[in-house]
């Protein structure tokens, strides 16, 4: 069973070029739009963070009667990723297996804060000014801001960007970017546990990393190899920050790689 986590700000809709061949590969795949985002609810008076986050991913798989998954986790979701590995770590130092991760897989992220290189909105996101900054955005500097972070010949086209749009204003998720940005700080005071998650953990990782993403690209990749012992990484040339929207093929082709070394250790999707 395989679970994907989108990121930040868009939805699960981030899997779409992906989706067919991952439902070919596993018997079974769930893509919930996180609270806050896409199709799910938005509350204005709640407090967005990786914790509730986490606590609903598990809530989720406990209800379908799944007890072990693999995860395939993007931007904002690879610290939810982050959040369920390290719960699954403390979970099996007291030889409970009531919820096992067989697997992460974690595309393009803030995995640590010291690389993470927010953009200017972002910032200004985390500002007493946030939730102005919220109310401003518009399809159109949207649109700006977003196109940025992918490579210079893999641009999302106007039928992309007006789904990326649709998902993001539905139910007024555009207002609240300034209550579900609380994770950049959130990393900041949770990294010894989040990398550390990376750093002491037995479930075999995989980074698959767009470089030429301003945010969490090859910058970030450097860092990881520097970290995390063993260091499993792959860059895929001239992608930016989307690389299962940029690179579907080079995307599925070294996940596919990955799980069928798993495979062939004797774990099954």
């Amino acid at each position: 069973m395989l679970l994907c986590i989108h990121g930040f700000p868009t939805a699960s809709w981030d899997w779409h070029a992906v989706w067919p061949a991952l439902c070919r590969d596993f018997a079974q795949v769930l893509a919930p739009d996180m609270i806050g985002f896409g199709w799910s609810a938005k509350p204005r008076r709640y407090r967005y963070s990786i914790f509730d986050q986490a606590d609903l991913h598990e809530a989720l798989l406990r209800s379908q009667g799944i007890g072990r998954c693999h995860v395939l986790a993007h931007d904002y979701g690879d610290t939810v990723a982050q959040e369920l590995l390290a719960r699954h770590d403390a979970r099996a130092a007291c030889g409970d297996g009531s919820l096992v991760i067989e697997s992460v897989c974690l595309l393009n992220g803030g995995l640590f804060p010291e690389t993470h290189r927010a953009r200017t909105v972002q910032k200004l996101l985390q500002t007493p000014l946030g939730p102005l900054i919220s109310r401003l955005v518009r399809k159109d500097n949207f649109a700006r801001t977003f196109a940025a972070l992918f490579g210079p010949h893999t641009q999302p086209d106007a039928q992309a960007m007006d789904e990326f749009w649709r998902l993001l204003q539905h139910g007024g998720g555009h207002r609240l970017a300034h209550k579900l940005i609380h994770y950049i700080p959130e990393r900041r005071a949770n990294r010894a546990r989040w990398v550390g998650a990376l750093q002491n953990t037995r479930v075999p990782l995989r980074v698959i990393d767009g470089p030429e993403d301003p945010v969490s690209g090859a910058h970030m990749v450097e860092r990881y190899r520097q970290l995390v012992p063993d260091p499993d990484t792959v860059l895929l040339p001239g992608i930016g920050h989307y690389p299962q929207v940029e690179d579907p093929q080079g995307t599925l082709r070294a996940f596919g790689e990955f799980q069928a070394r798993l495979r062939g250790g004797g774990l099954r999707p």
